[in-house]
C-alpha cells in the first residue's frame, strides 16, 4: 500500500486488498456492505469495512494447469481494542467465522449463501454462529443443518437484546 493511503482510510476500518489479474489470480469480495474503496491501479483496490460487520473474502488463483487454491473466509470486522485472527490481504484481521480451503468446499460455501439470499435474507445480517456452524461440519465431511427463516428472527431478536 502506498504511504498516504493509511492516512485516508480511517483507522477502526479493516481493509482487504482485492487482486483481479485474468486466469492468474482473484481476490474478491462475495457479500458485505463496503464502507469506502480505493483503487490502487487497474488490478487492485483496497475495500474497507466498519467495524463488527460481516463480509466474505474469496480468493483463487491459478496457471497454466489449472487452479492452484480456492478459499473463502467469513470475517467479522473488529472494533480497536478487540482481540483478532491475521488473515491475509485482511488489516489488522477480523473474526474469522469460517474458513475454508479448496474448491469443493468453497462451492458448498456459495451455495449456502444462495440459499440464504433465497429467503430474502442479506448474508451480513445471518447469525455468525451459522457460519461457525458450517465451516465445523464441513471440515469433518458432514452435512450441516441449513439457515431458516425462524432462527434468522431468533437470531435477530437475541441481537436486539444483546445491544
Amino acid at each position: 500500500m502506498k504511504a498516504g493511503l493509511h492516512d485516508s482510510i480511517a483507522s477502526d476500518l479493516t481493509r482487504v486488498e482485492l487482486t483481479w489479474r485474468e486466469k492468474k489470480i482473484e481476490h474478491r469480495i462475495r457479500f458485505g456492505r463496503i464502507a469506502e474503496e480505493h483503487r490502487l491501479d487497474r488490478h487492485r483496490r483496497i475495500v474497507a469495512f466498519a467495524p463488527r460487520s460481516v463480509f466474505a473474502f474469496m480468493r483463487w488463483a491459478g496457471n497454466e494447469y489449472g487452479t492452484v487454491i480456492s478459499r473463502i473466509d467469513i470475517v467479522r470486522a473488529v472494533a480497536a481494542g478487540e482481540p483478532f485472527q491475521t488473515l491475509p490481504f485482511v488489516r489488522p484481521g477480523g473474526d474469522i467465522l469460517l474458513r475454508l480451503v479448496g474448491w469443493r468446499h468453497v462451492e458448498i460455501v456459495l451455495q449456502a449463501i444462495d440459499a440464504i439470499e433465497a429467503l430474502g435474507i442479506d448474508p451480513i445480517d445471518v447469525a455468525p454462529d451459522h457460519w461457525r456452524h458450517i465451516a465445523n461440519r464441513i471440515a469433518v465431511h458432514e452435512p450441516f443443518r441449513v439457515y431458516t427463516l425462524i432462527q434468522h428472527r431468533a437470531w435477530l431478536r437475541r441481537r436486539e437484546v444483546l445491544s
